[in-house]
């Protein structure tokens, strides 16, 4: 009786053996089948559709947009408004010192030629190079004294050369016009002898008054000597020395005219 158990016992563990392997090989062979192919795992219901999963793109492209939405607006906080505000003033301060150093240089250029221009005037020469620097720096702004420089440049008259004329005239700048009558040059012949003037007041006598212009000349002042030279009673024959008197002074006054506009250029 013994044995017969023993037996059967001996035949279920063989069963259960052979149970449990037939198990595990089917178990294997599944797992291949459903890694070989997997139409068949998608029915067996294992993995989902091909519809449903994901395409590659869409987890690249979601998280972009997402990142783009959430990127949050610059806005100008007050410690960059302030350094903004301090760049601004620093950059207008360069500006107004380079635009004081354009015109400082600009100045000085135009100074330098009104300066050469009066030059060649007082010395009696041609203008020469100097005549299109004039233009270009006056001729906007002093158009009649650039054209009367220039026509003084062409036919120049020099101040020894006033005086040296003015000497020569002096007999006939003292003496009266030949037109005169002789009861006119009588007349004025025994005005001279009695004078009488107020003390603060310069004598008209013809000596007297050749005097005063011909100082008046030697010291510059041509406008001057000019002013007392025509109440000579002679000076009708002299119209080229009073031509010329007039063209000098009119010459030194453009001259001036550009000098001022020179300095006072921005």
């Amino acid at each position: 009786m013994n044995g017969s158990t023993a037996g059967s016992r001996t035949s279920i563990s063989a069963i259960l053996l052979g149970a449990l392997l037939l198990l595990l090989v089917g178990g294997a062979a599944s797992v291949w089948a459903l890694s070989r192919y997997p139409a068949a795992a998608r029915l067996a219901g294992l993995q989902p559709p091909s519809d449903a999963l994901p395409t590659e793109a869409a987890p690249k492209v979601a998280p972009t947009v997402q990142a783009v939405a959430a990127t949050p607006t610059v806005v100008s906080l007050p410690e960059t408004e302030a350094r903004v505000a301090t760049l601004e003033e620093r950059l207008a301060r360069v500006e107004s010192a380079t635009a004081r150093a354009e015109g400082s240089a600009g100045r000085a250029d135009a100074l330098l030629v009104a300066f050469a221009a009066r030059r060649a005037i007082d010395r009696g020469v041609a203008l020469g190079y100097l005549e299109p620097l004039l233009s270009e720096r006056f001729g906007a702004a002093h158009p009649q004294a650039v054209a009367t420089i220039l026509t003084a440049s062409r036919r120049p008259v020099r101040l020894d050369q006033l005086a040296a004329d003015f000497a020569t005239l002096a007999p006939k700048l003292k003496a009266a016009p030949e037109s005169d009558s002789l009861w006119r040059t009588v007349q004025r012949e025994m005005g001279n002898l009695v004078t009488v003037r107020r003390a603060d007041q310069p004598s008209q006598r013809p000596v007297a008054t050749y005097d005063r212009a011909s100082a008046r000349l030697m010291a510059g002042q041509v406008d001057q000597a000019l002013a007392e030279a025509m109440r000579l009673p002679g000076i009708a024959s002299a119209p080229k020395w009073v031509a010329d008197a007039r063209s000098y002074i009119a010459a030194h006054r453009a001259l001036d005219d550009i000098e001022s506009g020179a300095l006072l250029a921005r």
